[in-house]
């Protein structure tokens, strides 16, 4: 019995950005020979050209958040691997503006060597073209990484962020720095009770006994270094959020935004009550949260677990994000 509803392992993906790019016409262009997803409408002000990409199984990101107010462009790569360089090449051509484009890479290896290789030939061109890396996962930052902090969850907040900035036409400078800025006041954490089946071998990427909790996993079932019992959920946010506020050391007047993101296969249900017991703790330790999502955003696959995310605002980042935002995953 197959584990997903697919014609084969190879052709999930394309069939997937088929229908995507079908379902969501009036926002994007799918151009199937270079292997990327446009945005069809754009602020005509922007200077700069947004692009994304990375391995697909993380829908919505990043196709859902390609259109007006987020991403010029995405490129999606096979089920956790990365785009090819060809296609985030073609789709800086395709979206840069008077001022070049910004890539939004997530820290894995693949990713920045592939948008790096992919600048370099931007670069003989003479486009110009800068990185925000997001590294946002608190669970991977130790010196014995040698990769350093995943990229996670906070990458749809600094999609979003980056987009109203660059709708008010920054330079692509300005925009590099801001989101510098912000991926350095951001931090996520995620843990699951069932690893995520493999498409290719229809069975789980990891086992864990009944009433353990992976405490830490990446976005590609990556394990973290320790598991523990699940016990009641209002504990381990608490736990989570306290981590996470150590990290980022929000000021007492500084506000939040957060993130509740389902990694695939948890209700919207329980989403919201852990969206309710993250609210009680931030109360609690007199933060104030300013913004928040809760919602299936960076899934993986069909991984039964969440992320946190906390990222440190301030006025003007949190009027970029209330800007209007029209994309398959995300409006106002």
């Amino acid at each position: 019995m197959a584990a997903y509803f697919e014609n084969s392992t190879d052709d999930l993906v394309p069939n997937a950005l088929a229908g995507f790019a079908r379902a969501h016409a009036e926002l994007v262009v799918h151009d199937v020979e270079n292997g990327f997803l446009a945005a069809r409408h754009t602020d005509p002000t922007r200077r700069v050209g947004l692009l994304s990409g990375g391995g697909s199984g993380h829908e919505p990101l990043h196709a859902g958040f390609v259109g007006a107010g987020m991403l010029d462009a995405a490129c999606p790569g096979r089920v956790f691997a990365s785009p090819h360089n060809r296609q985030v090449y073609q789709a800086s051509l395709a979206v840069a503006r008077t001022e070049g484009v910004l890539h939004i890479v997530k820290n894995y290896t693949g990713d920045r060597i592939n948008f790096g290789i992919a600048a370099e030939r931007l670069a003989h061109q003479n486009i110009p073209c800068a990185r925000v890396l997001v590294d946002d996962d608190l669970a991977s930052d130790s010196e014995d990484i040698a990769a350093g902090r995943r990229g996670t969850g906070g990458t749809v907040l600094l999609e979003k962020i980056l987009g109203g900035a660059a709708d008010t036409g920054l330079g692509l400078r300005e925009l590099a720095t801001l989101g510098a800025a912000l991926a350095g006041r951001c931090r996520t954490l995620a843990v699951a009770s069932t690893a995520h089946t493999a498409p290719t071998t229809g069975r789980p990427a990891f086992e864990l006994a009944a009433g353990e909790l992976e405490y830490g996993v990446g976005i590609h079932g990556e394990r973290a270094d320790r598991t523990r019992p699940e016990g009641p959920v209002s504990a381990l946010v608490a736990e989570m959020t306290d981590s996470l506020l150590a990290a980022v050391r929000p000021g007492p007047e500084e506000p939040v935004l957060a993130l509740v993101n389902g990694l695939g296969a948890v209700t919207p249900l329980e989403l919201y009550g852990i969206f309710g017991e993250l609210g009680r703790v931030l109360d609690a330790r007199g933060v104030r949260l300013a913004r928040h999502l809760v919602g299936d955003y960076v899934t993986a696959l069909d991984m039964r677990g969440f992320s946190l995310t906390l990222l440190v605002a301030d006025a003007r980042s949190l009027a970029y994000y209330d800007a209007p935002v029209r994309t398959a995953a995300l409006r106002w």
